[in-house]
C-alpha cells in the first residue's frame, strides 16, 4: 500500500508518515488514559487522579470510555480507508475533551496536568491539521 494510494494529493513520503506516527501516538494515549480510567481500581486510580475518587464510578467510567473511543477514532478509519473522515472528527472531539479538560482541572487548581492535556491537545491539532488539510485519507471505494 502506497502512500499515493492513499492520500489524495501528492504529499511527501515523510509528511505522511509523520502523520501515521502523530496518529499512533495520539490512539496511545487517549486509548491509555481510558483503559486507566475503566479498569483500575478507584481507589488506586484517585491516587494517581484525586478527583477520580470524588465523582461517582459510573461517571470516571464514562470518561474513559470517551477517551477509548476518541482514541479508536484517530487511528481506525484511516486505517481501515473506511470513512476516514471520521479520523478529523474525532481528532476534533478530543480537542474538544481536552479543552473541556483543561478548564475542569483549572477550576480545581490541578495546574500540574495541564502540559499533559496540551500535549494531548497538540496530538489531536497535528492529526485535525493532517487529516483534516494536508494528507486527507481516500475512501477504499473512491
Amino acid at each position: 500500500m502506497s502512500s499515493t494510494a492513499i492520500t489524495p494529493n501528492r504529499v511527501s513520503k515523510p509528511l505522511n508518515a509523520s502523520i501515521w506516527i502523530f496518529q499512533l501516538l495520539g490512539a496511545g494515549v487517549f486509548i491509555m488514559a481510558g483503559v486507566m480510567k475503566t479498569m483500575t481500581p478507584i481507589d488506586q486510580l484517585s491516587v494517581m487522579m484525586p478527583w477520580t475518587g470524588q465523582y461517582p464510578l459510573a461517571f470516571v467510567h464514562f470518561l474513559g470510555l470517551v477517551d477509548f473511543a476518541g482514541g479508536l477514532g484517530l487511528i481506525l478509519p484511516s486505517l481501515t480507508r473506511i470513512a476516514p473522515r471520521l479520523t478529523v472528527i474525532a481528532a476534533a472531539a478530543c480537542v474538544l475533551l481536552q479543552l473541556i479538560a483543561i478548564c475542569f482541572h483549572s477550576s480545581r487548581g490541578e495546574f500540574n496536568v495541564l502540559p499533559v492535556n496540551a500535549v494531548y491537545i497538540s496530538l489531536a491539532l497535528l492529526v485535525l491539521w493532517g487529516r483534516g488539510k494536508k494528507a486527507p485519507i481516500t475512501p477504499r471505494n473512491a
